[in-house]
């Protein structure tokens, strides 16, 4: 695992060497071991290495046997050892175990079609000095990130955002357009960020950019359409899915140092932590983290789980101080408003696991293949009511809708369900699904947020993957949207927190035959994890298999309502704030009232907007030191 960066001018370059040594100290965290820089009149490639596979041959940049291609690179091709003899069959001598230079003579004898040889993650550009000719590649899933910034005769790239920003031509402005979208979910689909004019290069494209400024982006792989399975019985589907996750955490198990595996004591990370306790040489050390309040803790399902299945286990926990002071640094990390609370506890324990390994393998993807969300279920029922729903008048379904909402007559509990059905919700799909289970801000809030762009469009990517997928059931639809953006930024998470803390994560449900596979498997086998959790019947406790799904909960609710927690609160309502210049801080003014006198549980919706203030006080007003802490006490990251 690294970090990369560097730039290509179309004419020869007067930049000082400082610009890129400020390139690659900004990710410093990404390669603790070693730093290295390969210079040329047109191209600078900046590399940070994490040393994991060949730790005496692998420095980078590397070049190629003639000296004319260099690659700089960020990840992990499992399969390197499987192409060497090929490619050396070929002709093409080896100087190093590097799997760094397996896809150096990959591309030397496949050209652009080395990607469709690789199993892995991966993030990389090669760079021929000859042709003056850059190619750049992103793994299939979006594991690795890609961004870059072109400006007709500059091309820029790095793993992080933030080092773009060091570079002369790169200014930190904020793309307006995608600031609903942002309020909605949290994060950003498409190509383009908040950052104006920096774009990521998506999951499964390869860029080419040649001598006369022609960039060209090309798509080598999608999750592939479900077909109708093979007709095959049930014993033959849970052999097979168990025989392709062995091969895959086999895989993942590639490595030069010590490594070790996250356990929540969900399904997932158990099963993949059971399916690791054989292979592994010595014990599994898995690691933890959970909430000081136990009610939000996972850490006794943990336990249980690494009992069951005889690991060395650890755990750490966190509390309000920890999370707060770590939040302006971790948005650093990320490069943008943190999406998900549980951002800061992957981090926490990311830290923790530092300690003692530098590779873990966590249990991400599964519920994206196989319909692990309760929203699936949900959102189908309602499909089902919906018919049957709207054959009554509209003038009740509006009283109804509003009781839901305001009568006193309703426990929170049941107002909560009710909220998520066909008669609490409007019957589109926008509002049904996305605002029912996505949104922090529903449409008719953004635009009272959003004055001067109401009516902006926050779901153009969902809709563009949606009705791309418009041939495939229901079910599958959701699925492959999920896959193209909520996994997408669950992966950019996983990344950035783990590196943070220099460390590499490993996620075995998303080796690319294994998702494959997952779009051939019967579809009631693709619901609720029914297949997964088959096989995971066969090697853990039903307790830990069967119990109910709590999603790594965050205390934010409680801890918000903490006096000490206000004058937090009360910086996104300061009128000289960041925030004050994108929306309309009154409705913010009236939301936090709201919200204290217990008219409207707004957590989720102030979470949104407290870190959006925090990203642009850090990196558009330059204002606020990332370490700084918002409680008082200096942040430990």
């Amino acid at each position: 695992m690294c970090g990369i960066a560097g730039f290509i001018t179309l004419e020869p370059h007067t930049y000082p060497d400082s610009v890129a040594d400020r390139m690659t100290r900004s990710i410093a965290h990404r390669g603790p071991d070693d730093s290295r820089v390969y210079r040329d009149p047109h191209a600078v490639l900046g590399h940070r290495r994490l040393s994991i596979i060949d730790l005496t041959t692998g420095q980078q940049p590397m070049t190629s046997e003639s000296g004319d291609r260099w690659i700089v690179y960020n990840g992990e091709i499992f399969n390197h050892a499987a192409l060497r003899p090929k490619l050396e069959a070929r002709g093409h001598q080896y100087h190093s175990h590097s799997d760094t230079e397996t896809i150096l003579h990959a591309f030397e004898e496949y050209g652009s079609d080395c990607v469709a040889h690789f199993r892995g993650m991966f993030a990389f550009a090669i760079w021929n000095r000859r042709t003056r000719t850059l190619f750049c590649a992103r793994d299939r899933l979006g594991i690795k990130p890609f961004y870059y910034f072109w400006s007709r005769h500059e091309f820029i790239f790095a793993s992080e955002i933030k080092a773009l920003l060091e570079h002369p031509s790169v200014s930190a402005e904020l793309e307006e357009s995608l600031l609903a979208e942002h309020l909605a979910y949290g994060y950003a689909s498409g190509e383009q960020t908040l950052f104006r004019g920096v774009r990521q290069l998506m999951p499964g494209h390869t860029l080419t950019l040649d001598t006369a400024g022609k960039l060209e982006i090309q798509q080598y792989w999608d999750v592939p359409a479900p077909v109708l399975p093979d007709q095959r019985g049930e014993q033959d589907w849970m052999n097979d899915c168990r025989h392709r996750l062995e091969e895959s955490v086999r895989m993942r198990l590639m490595s030069d140092v010590p490594l070790g595996m996250f356990l929540s004591g969900g399904v997932d990370s158990s099963l993949i932590a059971a399916i690791m306790k054989p292979m592994a040489a010595g014990p599994v050390k898995t690691f933890a983290v959970g909430y000081r309040e136990a009610e939000y803790s996972e850490l006794g399902f943990a336990r249980e789980a690494a009992t069951a299945i005889g690991t060395e286990h650890r755990e750490v926990q966190m509390g309000a101080d920890d999370f707060f002071n770590a939040l302006p640094k971790l948005i650093w990390h990320e490069d943008k408003p943190i999406t998900w609370p549980s951002s800061i506890s992957l981090y926490f324990v990311s830290k923790f696991a530092a300690e003692q390994v530098k590779v873990v393998l966590t249990g991400e993807g599964s519920d994206e293949l196989f319909g692990g969300y309760n929203r699936y279920r949900v959102h189908l029922m309602n499909q089902r009511m919906l018919g049957a729903w709207t054959l009554l008048p509209g003038g009740l379904r509006r009283t109804m809708r509003e009781q839901i909402a305001e009568s006193p007559l309703i426990s929170d509990t049941v107002r909560r369900k009710l909220s998520h059905t066909v008669a609490g919700m409007a019957e589109d799909f926008e509002s049904l699904y996305l605002d029912n289970f996505y949104s922090a801000f529903p449409a008719a809030e953004r635009d009272v947020l959003l004055r001067d762009a109401a009516g902006a469009s926050a779901h153009e990517s969902y809709f563009r993957y949606r009705k791309s997928s418009a041939n495939r059931s229901e079910l599958d639809r959701l699925l492959y949207a999920d896959q193209k953006t909520y996994l997408a930024e669950l992966l950019m998470k996983q990344d950035r927190m783990s590196m943070a803390a220099s460390i590499e994560s490993r996620v075995p449900f998303l080796d690319h035959p294994f998702v494959e596979f997952s779009t051939r498997v019967p579809i009631l086998d693709r619901t609720g994890k029914s297949l997964i959790k088959r096989v995971a019947d066969t090697l853990l406790p039903p307790s830990i298999v069967h119990r109910k799904k709590m999603g790594f909960p965050t205390p934010l609710r409680v801890w918000l309502k903490e006096a000490r927690l206000q004058p937090v609160l009360d910086q996104m309502t300061s009128r000289r704030g960041f925030l004050a210049s994108v929306v309309d801080i009154k409705a913010v003014d009236e939301l936090l009232a709201r919200h204290r006198g217990g008219r409207l549980d707004a957590t989720d919706r102030l979470w949104r907007l407290l870190n959006l203030h925090l990203w642009g006080e850090i990196f558009l007003l330059k204002r606020r030191d990332p370490c700084e802490a918002l409680l008082g006490v200096p942040a430990s990251v």
